[in-house]
């Protein structure tokens, strides 16, 4: 394979940069460019060691550098790698790749270092997928839940369920083989219990799959009611600054203002809406229909009413047209007291949040109705759960042909039939941990990835 090299740090100016370079060349490479202060040459230096020096091109001075080597195996991605550590200028480190380029190594594609680390069996699919996990975790729990399948959690788990359909592979096919050795018969009773220990542990894979995807992506939310109840106010409120124009005006949001934020561990994609009521006026007809379809289209929906007054015919409407379970009834102004019946929320309501949008009270008990909403806990995020979709469809394709070879099982269909769709269900956990997958797929993978990793 070729010698590439990336910029392994962000595109921006900061205290160093590292430029990274793998490959059969990659100490070679660098010792073209690089002149160790000491009398030991490159070529020398051992696995794990560090040298400072100076990288040249040609004979043009770029910068003072330090330079760290690892040999193959005992590397990131398995092969020779060195990293050039310099001051974090652009145009420094862009100066010191181009130097690398013109002495035979080439531009590494998006995620092309994990991908050797994956080809050279550094690290299972799953596992090099957290990489990337762990790269855009933006919280405490995001960054454990990566970190968790980097230790390779699922793959573990997955494994374990491979053994087991393997076995069953095994001593289907010994008995069919060989039906007139001293082979064991196949029970009926023991395959199905196998099975279903199988199923559990595929089951186990995706039970929290929804509650960490929404840790990891953020879940879609619409702030909506009628106009003029606080529904910019809470959304500035929430977003920390001024994004929506907040007036004493009724109906002075037409369009949908979106803006992400995280609510404690959680990332809202939120979308400000115009105030839902009967008008005439076109424009403002327009936004109040984006608002309603909002009001079944997103993941959650924050429902606002004005504490300060009771509930309105408007209200009264909104209340019918929520069909989203996952819903919030929030309470606003609640500096200045509620006139608003808590009965005549709680029938459409499982969860109303008092709060005071202007004063910047109540959001943690919006934050944590939230959570309730979505079962985040500590419980179902220490749980081992497929990170991806791409996983998920794996473990939900064994786990169907699991499925199908208990049912036949039950119905008393021949073994053979059986037979097949365990391999069917082995098929598809080879490819979730990546030791049966196609290139394209493999390519899909790390193409999401960024150059430098």
């Amino acid at each position: 394979m070729s010698t590439i090299a990336a910029i392994s740090t962000p595109n921006a100016a900061g205290g160093i940069a590292v430029i990274r370079i793998s490959g059969d060349k990659a100490i070679e490479t660098a010792a073209k460019v690089f002149r160790p202060f000491t009398s030991k040459k490159v070529e020398d230096m051992d696995g794990y060691t560090c040298a400072y020096g100076t990288v040249y091109d040609g004979e043009e001075r770029l910068d003072d550098c330090i330079l760290t080597v690892f040999r193959a195996p005992h590397s990131y991605t398995g092969e020779d790698t060195a990293e050039l550590s310099c001051h974090g200028g652009l145009y420094v480190s862009k100066r010191i790749l181009r130097a690398l380029l013109k002495n035979g190594a080439v531009n590494a594609e998006p995620g092309e270092f994990t991908k050797r680390a994956y080809l050279n069996g550094k690290l299972d699919l799953t596992q090099a997928e957290a990489v990337m996990d762990i790269i855009s975790a933006n919280g405490e729990i995001e960054l454990k839940m990566a970190e968790n399948l980097r230790e390779g959690a699922a793959f573990k788990k997955a494994e374990k369920c491979s053994e087991k359909l393997m076995k069953m592979l095994g001593d289907l096919a010994a008995w069919a083989d060989y039906p007139d050795e001293d082979t064991p018969s196949v029970e009926n009773e023991n395959l199905l219990a196998e099975l279903n220990e199988v199923k559990a542990d595929l089951e186990s894979l995706i039970v929290n799959y929804d509650s960490g995807r929404i840790v990891r992506e953020g879940v879609s939310t619409a702030i909506v009611g009628r106009p003029n109840v606080g529904k910019s106010t809470l959304f500035n409120c929430l977003s920390g600054c001024e994004r929506s124009i907040v007036t004493d005006i009724a109906g002075t949001t037409r369009d949908v203002v979106e803006e992400s934020v995280r609510l404690g561990d959680i990332t809202l994609r939120l979308s400000d809406t115009a105030g839902i009521h009967d008008t005439d006026d076109v424009i403002e007809g327009i936004g109040v229909d984006i608002a309603e379809k909002l009001l079944t289209s997103s993941e959650l929906v924050i429902a606002v009413f004005d504490g300060s007054c009771p509930l309105t015919e408007d209200d009264l409407s909104l209340i019918d047209k929520v069909s989203n379970d996952k819903c919030i009834a929030v309470v606003n102004k609640s500096d200045i007291g509620t006139q608003i019946k808590e009965k005549d929320l709680t029938d459409k309501f499982k969860h109303i949040v008092y709060l005071s949008a202007k004063e910047n009270t109540g959001v943690e008990q919006l934050e944590n109705a939230v959570k309730d909403i979505f079962e985040i806990n500590d419980k179902t995020l220490n749980t081992v759960s497929a990170a991806n979709e791409r996983q998920k469809m794996c473990i939900d394709s064994a786990l169907k042909s699991v499925n199908e070879a208990i049912d036949a099982l039950m119905c008393g269909e021949l073994l053979d039939a059986i037979n097949v769709l365990i391999d069917e269900a082995e098929q598809s956990i080879l490819s979730l941990t990546g030791k049966k997958v196609t290139n394209e797929v493999v390519d899909e993978v790390f193409s999401r990835f960024c150059v430098g990793k």
